[in-house]
C-alpha cells in the first residue's frame, strides 16, 4: 500500500477572469503546499469560471485560457510549487489536423489538466457532455475520448469531469479496467435542494464500480442564477464516507488516503470498449515527486450535511452576495412593504453583504395598512438597514389626473409607480434592485410587468410561498453569526410580519385568498405541474381538485411572457423559471384540452 495526502481546493472563480482566477489556483496551491499534500486538485473550468456558455465559442477565449494555463505552470514552478501536482479544469481546444465526424478541428474541449513541473503534463476532456436542464455543453463542446492516469507518489491516479461521473459506461468503467487506485473527479456541480445526498450515493457506488477510492472536488459561488454549494468529498473503495467539506464557503479538504500501490506502467497506450458505444484510450504519465514522506495519519474532516431550511437559505445568501460582488455593485435597495416576501429578500440581502450595503424603500400608498409600514419600519429598525419613506399617494392621484383607469390598471399602476421610484433611486446611486416576487406568484402572472418585476436580481424567484414562510421562521431562530449569516440579533424579521394574512394591498381590504387558493393548496399543485411536469389528467389522478387545476394551468401557461421578462435569480429547485424551464411564449397548446 502507499501513503496519499490528496488535498482539494473548494474555491470560487469568476467567469472570465482568467487572471483572477489563476492566482486563486497559485494561492490554494501554497496553501496545500503547507498541509503536506501530494496532490492538489481544483474544480471543473476553474480557469475559467463554469458555466462559460457562448464564450465557449469565440477563438480569442479559448486562446487566451490555453495561455493562461501554460503561464500558470510556470508560475507555480517559479514560486518553488512546480513538484507538487496541481490538477486544473480549462477551456481547451481540439488540435486535430483533420476533422472527424462531430469533431471539428479546433472544436472547444471541456477540459482537465495535471501541470507539474512547470507544464503541462497531460490534458484531457470531458467525455459525457450533459444537454438537459440548466446544461448545454453538447451546444458548446465536443467529447474527450482519452482518460489520463498519472502516477503520483506510487498511486496512479485516474481524472474525469463531473458528467463522466453521472453517466453509466465511460471513464468510471475505463479506471477500474486500468487499475487506478484513485479517482479524481473535478466538478461544477450546481446546488439543487437535497443533492447533497444524491451526489454521496452517486459517489459511492461509482467508487465500487471503479474498485478504488474516489476524490470529488466541487467549486462555491454563484455565477448568475446558478449556485455552487461545495459539498466536496472523498469516499473509500468500499464507498464509505473518509473526508467531507461545509457547503457554501472556500475551503482545502485534506485527507490522509492508504491506497494500492501502482504496478509496472503497461507498455503502449490502452484503447477499452468502456460499455457506452465508444472507445477511450487511457494515457499514462509520470508525475515524480522525489521521496513522498511517510506521515502520520490523523483523521480527516467530515463536515456534517446543512439541515434542509439552512441549505436553502445558504444558497441564497451565496446567490446574492456574489452577484452583487461579481458585477461591480456595492449596494442593493428594494421596495419594503411590510410583508413576509420583501422582509425575507432583505434579510437575505444584509447576510449577503451586510446591513449597511441594504437600501429599503418605504412606499405607502392609499390602501396601506398602518401595521405594514409599522412592521416594515422595525425590520428596519432590528436589521440596522437604511431607510426611507416616499409616499405615493400624490403620484397616483396625479397619473389618474391625467387618464383613468379602473380595477386591476388601476392596481398595477401603484407597482409601476414603485417600480419607477426604486429603478430611479438605482440611477441616481448605482444600487442594483433586487424584486421581491417569489415563486408562486410568478408561477400563475402575478406580478406587475415593469412595477413589482422591475429590478436587476431576484433571490426569492424559486421559492413558493410556503418555502418563504419556513425560511424567515428558521432564520429567527438563528441568533449568531455564521458563514453566510450576518450579527442582525435576534428574530431579525418581526413575528407579525410571517403571521399576517398576505396581501398586495393595492385595493380596500384585499387579500391573496380572494383570488387565490391558500398557498399550502396552490404550491402542491404547481409543484406537480412545473416541477415534475405532470399534465392535466395526472394532476387529478394525483389528488387535486379538477376546476383548480384547469384554473391554474390557464394562469401558469398565460404568465409564460411575464416570466421571460423577470430578472434572474438563485435556482435553488430542480426545476426553475429561468434555464430549467424553457417553454414557447407563443402556444395553442393547453393541457386543459
Amino acid at each position: 500500500m502507499a501513503e496519499l495526502r490528496m488535498a482539494l481546493a473548494q474555491v470560487n472563480p469568476t467567469v472570465g477572469d482568467l487572471a483572477g482566477n489563476a492566482d486563486l489556483v497559485l494561492a490554494w496551491t501554497r496553501r496545500a503546499r503547507q498541509a503536506g499534500a501530494h496532490l492538489v486538485a481544483f474544480p471543473e473550468m476553474m480557469l475559467t469560471g463554469y458555466p462559460i456558455e457562448d464564450l465557449a465559442l469565440r477563438t480569442s477565449f479559448i486562446e487566451a485560457s490555453r495561455r493562461t494555463l501554460e503561464s500558470l505552470a510556470g508560475r507555480l514552478a517559479d514560486e518553488g510549487l512546480g513538484d507538487l501536482p496541481v490538477v486544473v479544469g480549462h477551456l481547451d481546444r481540439r488540435t486535430l489536423t483533420v476533422a472527424r465526424l462531430g469533431q471539428p478541428v479546433g472544436a472547444p474541449l471541456n477540459a482537465v489538466a495535471w501541470l507539474h513541473g512547470g507544464e503541462v503534463l497531460v490534458s484531457s476532456a470531458k467525455h459525457h457532455l450533459p444537454n438537459y436542464g440548466v446544461f448545454d455543453e453538447f451546444r458548446y463542446f465536443v467529447q474527450g475520448d482519452r482518460l489520463p492516469v498519472v502516477r503520483v507518489g506510487g498511486v496512479d491516479v485516474a481524472t474525469v469531469i463531473c458528467e463522466d461521473l453521472w453517466q453509466d459506461g465511460g471513464p468510471v468503467d475505463a479506471t477500474a479496467r486500468a487499475g487506478a487506485g484513485l479517482l479524481l473527479v473535478v466538478n461544477g456541480s450546481p446546488y439543487e435542494r437535497s443533492k447533497d445526498d444524491q451526489r454521496l450515493e452517486l459517489c459511492r457506488r461509482r467508487a465500487r464500480e471503479a474498485g478504488c477510492a474516489l476524490a470529488y472536488v466541487n467549486m462555491v459561488g454563484g455565477q448568475d442564477e446558478l449556485v455552487f454549494d461545495g459539498d466536496s468529498l472523498i469516499v473509500d473503495a468500499a464507498g464509505d464516507l473518509v473526508a467531507r467539506a461545509p457547503q457554501f464557503v472556500d475551503h482545502l479538504l485534506v485527507a490522509d488516503l492508504e491506497l494500492p500501490s501502482a504496478g509496472p506502467v503497461p507498455d503502449g497506450e490502452q484503447h477499452l470498449d468502456v460499455a457506452d458505444g465508444t472507445t477511450i484510450t487511457v494515457e499514462r504519465r509520470i508525475a515524480s515527486t522525489g521521496h513522498v514522506p511517510v506521515f502520520d495519519r490523523s483523521p480527516a474532516e467530515i463536515a456534517l450535511p446543512l439541515p434542509d431550511a439552512a441549505e436553502v437559505y445558504g444558497a441564497l445568501v451565496t446567490g446574492v452576495r456574489d452577484y452583487v460582488r461579481k458585477n461591480g455593485f456595492a449596494s442593493v435597495v428594494l421596495g419594503l412593504s411590510g410583508g413576509v416576501d420583501s422582509a425575507l429578500v432583505a434579510t437575505i440581502a444584509a447576510d449577503a453583504v451586510g446591513p449597511e450595503a441594504v437600501h429599503t424603500v418605504l412606499m405607502p400608498s392609499r390602501y396601506s395598512s398602518d401595521h405594514s409600514i409599522t412592521d416594515a419600519e422595525e425590520l428596519v429598525k432590528r436589521q440596522g438597514l437604511h431607510s426611507r419613506t416616499i409616499p405615493i399617494r400624490d403620484l397616483v392621484l396625479a397619473y389618474e389626473k391625467e387618464v383613468e383607469l379602473t380595477g386591476l390598471a388601476a392596481e398595477n399602476l401603484q407597482a409601476r409607480i414603485r417600480g419607477n421610484l426604486l429603478m430611479g433611486l438605482s440611477n441616481e446611486h448605482g444600487h442594483l434592485v433586487l424584486t421581491t416576487g417569489n415563486k408562486s406568484e410568478l408561477a400563475v402572472g402575478y406580478s406587475t410587468l415593469y412595477g413589482d418585476s422591475a429590478g436587476g436580481f431576484a433571490p426569492i424567484k424559486d421559492l413558493t410561498k410556503t418555502l418563504v414562510w419556513e425560511l424567515c421562521r428558521w432564520r429567527n431562530t438563528q441568533e449568531a453569526p455564521g458563514p453566510f449569516l450576518a450579527a442582525l440579533g435576534r428574530e431579525p424579521i418581526p413575528s407579525a410580519i410571517i403571521t399576517k394574512a398576505p396581501s398586495a394591498e393595492l385595493s380596500p381590504g384585499q387579500k391573496d385568498t380572494d383570488s387565490l387558493p391558500e398557498y399550502d393548496v396552490l404550491d402542491a399543485l404547481l409543484d406537480d405541474y412545473v416541477e415534475r411536469d405532470l399534465g392535466r389528467d395526472a394532476l387529478i389522478a394525483a389528488g387535486h381538485d379538477p376546476a383548480l387545476v384547469e384554473r391554474v394551468i390557464r394562469l401558469v401557461d398565460g404568465a409564460e411572457y411575464k416570466r421571460r421578462q423577470y430578472p434572474p435569480g438563485p435556482k435553488i429547485t430542480g426545476k426553475n423559471f429561468g434555464r430549467d424551464r424553457r417553454l414557447p411564449i407563443t402556444s395553442r397548446w393547453r393541457e386543459s384540452l
